[in-house]
């Protein structure tokens, strides 16, 4: 069972391979399928809109791209695999596939495969040859190659000749692979019989169907000439640096001639050559001379191949082949092309994130070619190679939004060259914000001072805090906590505005039933999850002089009424023997308020012997000034007033009655009676406001008897 789960395992739940490859034929229409990649890289639909899949391609040219169903990788251009790659085999064109969430990159290869696109060629599509009659047979006159940008069975496979019975064709294999063709003489020639020969060759491809291309071969025979040119070499092999200026000296190639006069004369030209190597190289037909007439570019082709030919005087010819490879030099600056994976950045990401893809391209080859990349500066970010031509920028280190906002990141490649040559780009990497700090209050703990009696509503004190974060994550409200600001079932005493920070007072404070409180404050930002912060308030309420002072002794009460019950009112019985100083009774009052409000003094506001008693201004004692004599009434009242320090200073009074006699028994007869002095002035009182009540109602009535009488007479 373990050993058929270790095998099965594998089949049912494939791991999407390293390295992706297709293989499609060149040439076909734009939106041709390539591959279902998506279903390659083990991604399922319903996963695909996360994983945000996306090809990237280091080429100038964007030779694939996904479908509209984003799945798929399709044929976004015109492939030409001759234009691409040339005569290399295989074609590759390689990209990159890349998944986020998590982030991975997967190489993807797509080989091109050939058609038979291209028919074989021919340099000339006329040649002319000139043979002496006494040509010896079996002599051989190159007839040069044919051209086909196929490869394999589409390149160019073999060639015909048009039958004559003087002339064969050989077929030969050049070191590189490709077939030139030789013409061979098989018999003696006879220009008295025949002076030109006309011939057809055929170059043939080994597509399906077979593609082919001709050219018409024309000899002429001539008369005797004993010897003809020969070159110092068969095969010329030249190498050339690629930035050679235009005009210079590439090679020389060199003849000789037996003969003497005009048939010792030779003239050089190119018999069999590319097109392209044409343009690039002159021949002196004179001197053999070989010059740069272009541009050489070891990039766009890497060797060229010519058969020179030289003819003497009399028409003989000799042949020679020349073998060019071009040598590279670092002439390329590197290329580079950014695809950025996160930007912004969150600032929580974590290291080892990758937020971008640097693609490098060197057209040079060997050390020439070879890149290295790195970045500039000591930042949180560090290069990782991820295949020859793929750099990914990695987080390195934790990134904070609140120190640094945004990374200007300047990549520099270089390659191996020498001397090296380099190119470098920026990338501007945002940060983005994450609620990664919770509001700080300016004060961790505040204190306030209100005066008591304050109005409803009032501003109590104003907080702040400060949140490092932007937007909503650093968008501050404020709300109460919690606290002694508000008792179970009370209405709480302040409220704060969200926005604002500010604190007011729910209603009136007073000193004497809350002197102090204290609450939390919390400060919460606009993230998600939000953060928040407290501090507390403690408020202080201020005294004001709003309390009188409250007499505690003698009772209020008792004062209030004397007639209506005399047995309630309060009286000090003094000893006519008493000597100045003696203590009669102490006035007892009390103040609510605190502090200076409280300080209480006392005063006889009143008294029926004035010189007989004082009062104590802080004690309150009232005590006798002298001695008591026997003209003094028996029956004594003390008005004291107590009042205290406040601004304005609040009071109140307190009566106390005095009965002078030696003893109780004494004393009694004196409050059984009807203290007639005392109830004088509240008796004139009575009288003076019914007078003035009657002389109202007097002129109230004139005024009326005087409006009707004027009605009356209207």
């Amino acid at each position: 069972r373990v050993t058929m789960l270790a095998v099965l395992l594998p089949l049912c739940c494939p791991a999407p391979p390293e390295q992706l490859r297709y293989a499609i034929p060149e040439e076909l229409p734009r939106g041709s399928l390539v591959g279902p990649l998506a279903r390659d890289l083990g991604l399922s639909p319903d996963e695909m809109p996360a994983r945000k899949l996306r090809i990237v391609a280091g080429d100038e040219k964007q030779y694939f791209a996904l479908g509209e169903d984003n799945t798929n990788l399709r044929v976004n251009e015109r492939i030409d695999r001759e234009g691409i790659c040339g005569a290399v085999s295989p074609c590759v064109l390689i990209l990159e596939a890349v998944v986020e969430n998590p982030f991975d990159i997967f190489h993807v290869s797509v080989t091109l495969q050939d058609i038979n696109d291209n028919a074989p060629q021919f340099n000339k599509e006329y040649v002319t040859i000139e043979m002496i009659e006494s040509t010896p047979p079996g002599s051989r006159f190159p007839l040069g190659s044919g051209r086909d940008p196929d490869i394999g069975t589409n390149s160019l496979q073999n060639y015909e000749l048009s039958p004559n019975p003087l002339f064969s064709l050989l077929v030969r294999e050049n070191s590189d692979g490709t077939k030139h063709a030789e013409l061979v003489l098989e018999k003696m020639l006879d220009r008295e019989k025949e002076r030109n020969h006309h011939l057809i060759l055929t170059a043939l491809d080994g597509g399906d169907p077979v593609r082919s291309g001709t050219a018409q071969i024309k000899i002429n025979v001539t008369d005797a000439n004993d010897n003809p040119p020969v070159f110092t070499k068969e095969i010329y092999k030249v190498r050339l640096m690629e930035n050679l200026p235009e005009g210079s000296l590439a090679f020389q190639v060199k003849a000789t001639d037996n003969d003497e006069g005009t048939n010792a004369e030779i003239t050089y030209s190119f018999s069999d050559v590319a097109d392209s190597a044409r343009q690039l190289f002159s021949l002196d037909p004179r001197t053999g001379d070989v010059k740069i007439t272009g541009p050489l570019d070891y990039e766009e082709r890497k060797y060229y191949e010519a058969t020179v030919e030289g003819k003497d005087g009399g028409g003989l010819t000799a042949h020679a082949k020349v073998h060019i490879d071009i040598l590279d030099v670092n002439d390329n600056v590197p290329t580079l092309s950014i695809l950025p994976i996160l930007n912004p950045i969150p600032e929580d990401s974590v290291p080892s994130t990758v937020v971008a893809l640097i693609n490098v391209r060197d057209r040079d080859s060997g050390e020439n070619g070879e890149v290295n990349c790195n970045m500039d500066g000591n930042l949180p970010f560090r290069l990782e190679a991820s295949s020859e031509n793929t750099y990914k920028l990695i987080i390195a280190s934790a990134l904070d939004r609140e120190q640094v906002s945004a990374y200007n990141i300047t990549i520099t490649a270089r390659d191996r060259g020498s001397p090296a040559l380099w190119s470098r780009t920026e990338l501007v990497l945002e940060v983005s914000d994450v609620n990664d700090n919770a509001p700080v209050f300016s004060e961790a703990a505040y204190s306030a001072y209100v005066w008591e009696n304050n109005a409803a509503g009032a501003l109590v004190l104003r907080v702040s805090a400060w949140d490092a974060d932007a937007g909503a994550n650093g968008r501050v409200s404020y709300w109460l906590a919690g606290g002694s600001a508000g008792a179970a079932g009370a209405a709480p005493l302040v409220s704060v505005e969200a926005r604002s920070g500010a604190v007011y007072a729910q209603r009136s404070f007073d000193y004497e039933q809350c002197r102090e409180f204290a609450l939390t404050l919390r400060a919460q930002d606009g993230g998600a999850p939000a953060r928040s912060s407290t501090a507390t308030l403690r408020v202080f309420v201020l005294d004001q002089n709003d309390n009188a002072p409250r007499v505690l002794w003698p009772a209020p009460a008792a004062a209030a009424a004397p007639a209506a019950a005399p047995a309630a009112v309060p009286f000090e019985v003094v000893p006519r023997s008493a000597e100045p100083g003696y203590l009669v009774a102490k006035v007892v009052a009390v103040d609510a308020d605190a502090g200076r409000n409280a300080w209480l003094s006392y005063e006889l506001l009143q008294a029926s012997e004035p010189a007989l008693f004082r009062l104590g201004l802080h004690s309150g004692e009232v005590r006798t000034a002298r001695a008591v004599s026997d003209r003094d009434a028996a029956k004594q009242r003390l008005v004291a007033l107590v009042k205290d320090h406040g601004q304005p200073a609040l009071s109140a009074t307190a009566t106390l009655h005095v009965v002078l006699a030696d003893s109780l028994q004494d004393a009694l007869p004196e409050l059984s009676e009807r203290p007639a002095a005392a109830d004088a002035p509240a008796e004139l009182h009575f009288y003076l406001v019914l007078a003035l009540a009657l002389l109202s109602a007097l002129f109230l009535l004139s005024v009326a008897l005087a409006v009707l009488a004027r009605l009356r007479r209207a």
